[in-house]
């Protein structure tokens, strides 16, 4: 019985994880997408003067959802082991 509730505890974890590293890629897309579009950064512009822009824009565009959705997924492990431990303490 201890075995499934465990089971359980552990699925909607990762579940809860997934869902807070989907938005955090998700966020971070949003970010590159918005940064290429502002024209004072003019980031677009040093894309398109590389020796291969496709390349560059690909690898600026993977950095920023690893890196918003890794964040993301950190804060969510932070807060929902703080959200099971309240609710564990009868509160």
């Amino acid at each position: 019985m201890q075995r499934n509730k465990n089971r359980a505890h552990a699925a909607s974890l990762a579940i809860e994880l997934a869902s807070h590293a989907a938005m955090g890629i998700a966020l971070g897309l949003g970010f590159c997408f918005a940064l290429l579009l502002i024209e004072p950064a003019n980031v677009a512009a040093l894309i398109s003067h590389t020796d291969q822009p496709r390349t560059t824009a690909i690898m600026l565009v993977s950095f920023f959802a690893l890196l918003f959705g890794a964040g993301a997924t950190m804060t969510g492990i932070i807060f929902t082991t703080m959200d099971r431990a309240d609710r564990s303490d009868g509160n």
